[in-house]
């Protein structure tokens, strides 16, 4: 087959124009096409009165090598790769060594989990939270009652932070080996719509995501995986080598028990701090990495469609309009949206007592009345936290904890119009819009927590970016805060092979240990260090 891509239409074209028009793209008569069908569909609204959809199509015709050879030149019309996903290796019938453990339930672990499951090494997935429905329960309880759970919320438990996220299914990350479709393939038997497997930009939403987890959870234990839930592994047992560096030989948990494991995948997420201090004290190699600290923007959505789409706000072909901004500030600073979520809300996301943290979420429909961003500010270890591997860490508490202060000390999060921002005053009332946080949002001067050279770089950066999307700036915008958890503060470094650099065995992955940011890049890793893991027991066997 033939893979077409820039296929531009109209928003409205009629549903038979892309037949006509693959044949007019590739000079071939009609009845040469035999078939096609669509791979992505996205859209390009950079003029808002000429929208057009943009398609990427797979296409069978007569003499394929022929139009492949006339358009050799031509980087949008390629052969179609072969994006099928095959195991690297599998375990032997009746395989009964030690099983790997998967630490972690997120995107990342589920996913190596899964993998090592359907390669028949049955794995064991720990996590200190609980399942998603009462993990779910837990999460609610913050948002409508104030009870914070520290084991059970937004970060930890099943399905990780993304469960209560925009469920965004795309990514930056190169994919040569297209694991990608696999992620979406294996989402979609769990029960996501399959428009996640055209869409350009695919995402599922909270709601959707519950089940998904439910149905790939089950399918794991049918494989023969095993979950231990409100389990945390406080410590590691590690044995010392000739060249300085460890074996990993087991795992010490909470509740005084051992578990035996040579082959570990640390799938922890962005916000297990404890274990991070933990393999900090076992000398695991440990290094700081740049993250960013701002705060949430919230907007109505009717602006952003109106801005974005001009008169075709509403249409059912584009949705709720999302955008993507960034600009570098004179102090040096590059000031950026982050995770934007059309039509959702803002979410309480803190994994500590007496801390505030935000977060952005939607539901697959994306139909609330509000659009809301991170805006950050990008920081980096040598300029903002010099203080070695967990400095960053402390960076996020130090102002995470000055949020919960300023917006009472009941986890409702400070929160400011634009316009007061701007000006330099402390809000003291609401304008035209109502921000979504809960438990509640109190109106103060967001500069008592944030860094003095991040209100600096978001003051310049509003106006201009306002130039960009009509009233972005506009004075009775919202912003909560703070935005701490964009990315891990630190990074668990791994070798080629995978291993952690110094403790062979322990395998880092996902958003946790650096080496992914979002759902779908941390599933992919997940698949890689899931492989990693097969590899490595075989290669004992």
């Amino acid at each position: 087959m033939i893979r077409l891509s820039e296929l531009k239409l109209p928003l409205d074209h009629a549903p038979g124009a892309i037949t006509p028009a693959i044949c007019a793209r590739l000079g071939i008569a009609p009845e040469a096409l035999k078939s096609w069908h669509v791979f992505r569909r996205g859209n390009d609204a950079r003029k808002r009165s000429a929208i057009q959809l943009v398609y990427t199509v797979d296409v069978e015709v007569d003499g394929e090598a022929e139009v492949l050879e006339r358009f050799a030149g031509d980087k949008d019309v390629r052969p179609t790769p072969d994006m099928a996903y095959r195991f690297p290796t599998k375990a032997p019938a009746g395989w009964s060594g030690k099983r790997p453990v998967v630490i972690g339930a997120g995107p990342c672990g589920l996913f190596a989990g899964l993998i090592l499951a359907q390669m028949g090494f049955k794995p064991i997935i720990l996590d200190r939270g609980k399942v998603v429905r009462e993990r779910t329960k837990d999460t609610w309880g913050l948002w409508r009652r104030n009870e914070f759970n520290p084991d059970s919320n937004v970060q930890f438990g099943e399905g990780g932070a993304g469960t209560f996220s925009d469920g965004k299914l795309y990514c930056r990350t190169k994919d040569p080996r297209f694991l990608g479709r696999k992620v979406l393939e294996e989402f979609v038997k769990a029960g996501a719509p399959d428009d996640i497997l055209w869409e350009a930009h695919p995402h599922i939403g909270t709601f959707r995501l519950v089940t998904m987890v439910e149905s790939m959870r089950k399918t794991i234990e049918e494989l023969g995986g095993e979950y231990r839930w409100l389990t945390r592994v406080d410590d590691l047992e590690l044995e010392r080598q000739p060249d300085g560096n460890h074996v990993l030989r087991g795992l010490h948990l909470a509740d005084g028990t051992f578990l035996e494991a040579d082959h570990v995948v640390m799938a922890i997420g962005h916000s297990a701090r404890p274990t991070f201090e933990m393999l900090h004290r076992r000398g695991v190699y440990l290094e700081a990495k740049p993250f960013s600290i701002g705060v949430r923007i919230e907007h109505p959505q009717s602006w952003v469609d109106r801005a974005r789409y001009g008169n075709c706000a509403g249409h059912p072909d584009l949705g709720a309009a999302a955008y993507s901004l960034s600009h570098h500030a004179s102090n040096g600073r590059t000031v950026y949206s982050f995770c934007m979520c059309p039509g959702g809300r803002v979410v309480a996301a803190t994994s500590e007592e007496g801390r505030v943290v935000t977060n952005g979420m939607s539901q697959y429909s994306r139909a609330e009345f509000n659009a809301n961003s991170g805006l950050v500010v990008g920081i980096d270890p040598a300029r903002d936290y010099p203080g070695g591997p967990l400095a960053g860490i402390e960076f996020q508490r130090k102002w995470e904890s000055l949020a919960y202060v300023a917006g009472g000390s009941t986890y409702a999060a400070p929160g400011q119009k634009v316009g007061d921002f701007l000006a330099g005053r402390p809000s003291t009332e609401l304008g035209e819009v109502v921000p979504s946080y809960k438990p509640g949002v109190t109106m103060t001067d967001l500069a008592e927590c944030l860094p003095a050279f991040a209100v600096e770089a978001i003051r310049e950066a509003l106006p201009v970016f306002g130039r960009q999307i009509a009233n972005y700036d506009h004075a009775d915008a919202v912003m909560t805060g703070v935005e701490t958890r964009t990315s891990s503060p630190l990074r668990i470094t791994r070798g080629k092979d995978f291993h952690s650099l110094n403790v062979e065995r322990l395998f880092p992955a996902g958003e946790g240990a650096g080496y992914a940011g979002g759902i779908l890049s941390a599933a992919i890793d997940g698949i890689k260090v899931g492989e990693a893991v097969a590899a490595s027991i075989m290669a004992d066997a």
